[in-house]
């Protein structure tokens, strides 16, 4: 496991001039770096981007979701953006974002607004005025004639887009912002970590707030307000207790009320700190856990361990995913299930960034057949579960790869399950 330097990691939140913390002109500044070399590698001279993230790492800004098409970006190989957004947004932009020159009315072509619209005239209307946009932002730049990368496959938008006399090139701009955004820098990383941080005054309140007669909601809500406090964007995550443990109740966060001997476990998944998103399970115990719950936890830390101990700079995703339980382990046959790939989400590791699931994947559904390399940078989720009795355990940490293993980013202790008493 990689060990941290001295003083290294986990700043405070808030801008000071004080210390060096996350410098987020160098995390724009490199990102888009990134992303224009890997395009002009792609032989591509320009890229329009819907995807919101991609959109951030290329503009830095806070794409929260919306309507559909309504925001979108140009980037050029000569390193110009030019993006569009709505009346409200933009003007708001040029005011905020003076390291955008070139802001602009977006028009709506895909996405809620034409599906709302009932007519399929007023669908064409808008997908033909947004990819006019594009053209006449492309001639602005001399720049109409060079082959563009689009991120998404929305065939009407391609199809206005070559009748506008464009070279697209549909899918080269996702296989460049994917390369792009699989190896993290350090501002990404540092989020990534100040998040994993977030996380843990979540978890914290849930052990001050977690007790017989309490609702998993109400518990929830209070972690919940503790992210917020810290400046994060909760887009996710939620709390289960006893028999919703296993299998785990939809994701859902219900009002059932917590009984003594109740396992608890929370999800911090999708909280955002800069864009970066966490993925962080942790388990909770009302009152001393018993022998079966104590082993089942044992058996899923271990598997996550075993994992994370293979992971370094030039490992591949299938040799990895031999430290993830088999099917028997899966246990499979109380799902019925027959294949790997049907177990998902059970056990497996995902890359984190701007978006919850990003480069790379190790799961026993694709990787044995299908393996790609770890890189030093990569972020990733390692998540693994196991039944006790009529309840389950969940354990989860976030790393990063570096040249001899990773680095764990989560630190709410993982030897034992959480006890909370009562």
């Amino acid at each position: 496991m990689y060990e941290r330097d001295f003083m290294e990691g986990t700043r405070g939140t808030m801008a000071v001039d004080w210390e060096e913390r996350i410098d987020t002109r160098r995390l724009r500044r490199e990102r888009k770096e990134r992303a224009l070399e890997r395009m002009n590698d792609a032989g591509l001279g320009a890229m329009l981007l819907l995807d919101d993230p991609n959109v951030r790492y290329v503009t830095g800004l806070a794409m929260t979701g919306g309507s559909g098409a309504d925001h979108y970006t140009l980037l050029l190989e000569d390193g110009s953006v030019v993006h569009w957004d709505t009346a409200d947004h933009a003007s708001n932009q040029r005011f905020n974002c003076p390291w955008l020159d070139d802001v602009r009315y977006a028009c709506p072509g895909l996405g809620n607004v034409p599906r709302a619209s009932g007519s399929d005239s007023a669908r064409r209307f808008l997908v033909d005025r947004m990819a006019d946009t594009v053209v006449t932002a492309l001639q602005d730049y001399g720049k109409k004639n060079v082959p563009i990368g689009v991120d998404v496959g929305n065939q009407r938008l391609l199809g206005a887009l070559e009748d506008a006399g464009l070279d697209v090139r549909p899918g080269e701009a996702s296989a460049v912002m994917e390369d792009a955004r699989k190896v993290k820098t350090r501002d990404e990383i540092e989020a990534l970590r100040m998040v994993a941080a977030i996380c843990e005054a979540g978890f914290q309140r849930i052990t001050e707030e977690a007790a017989p007669g309490k609702r998993e909601s109400e518990v929830w809500g209070d972690a919940v307000r503790e992210l917020w406090r810290h400046g994060a964007m909760v887009q996710g995550g939620y709390l289960t207790s006893g028999p919703n443990t296993w299998p785990k109740h939809q994701a859902n966060t219900t009002d059932r009320m917590m009984r003594p001997g109740d396992l608890v476990y929370a999800d911090f998944y999708n909280i955002g700190y800069l864009g970066y998103r966490s993925c962080y399970y942790r388990t909770f115990s009302l009152g001393e856990p018993t022998a079966e719950q104590r082993e089942a936890y044992e058996t899923a830390r271990d598997n996550l361990y075993d994992v994370l101990e293979r992971i370094e700079p030039g490992a591949t995703t299938d040799e990895i995913a031999k430290g993830f339980p088999d099917m028997d382990g899966e246990h499979a046959d109380w799902y019925g299930a027959d294949e790997p790939w049907q177990m998902t989400t059970n056990h497996w590791a995902h890359g984190l960034g701007l978006q919850l699931y990003e480069v790379p994947m190790v799961w026993r559904g694709i990787s044995p057949d299908h393996p790609i390399e770890i890189e030093e940078g990569m972020t990733m989720a390692v998540e693994t579960q196991e039944p006790a009795g009529n309840q389950g355990v969940r354990v989860e940490e976030m790393v990063v790869v570096r040249e001899n293993g990773v680095e764990v980013l989560s630190r709410w202790p993982v030897e034992d399950i959480t006890v909370v008493d009562h």
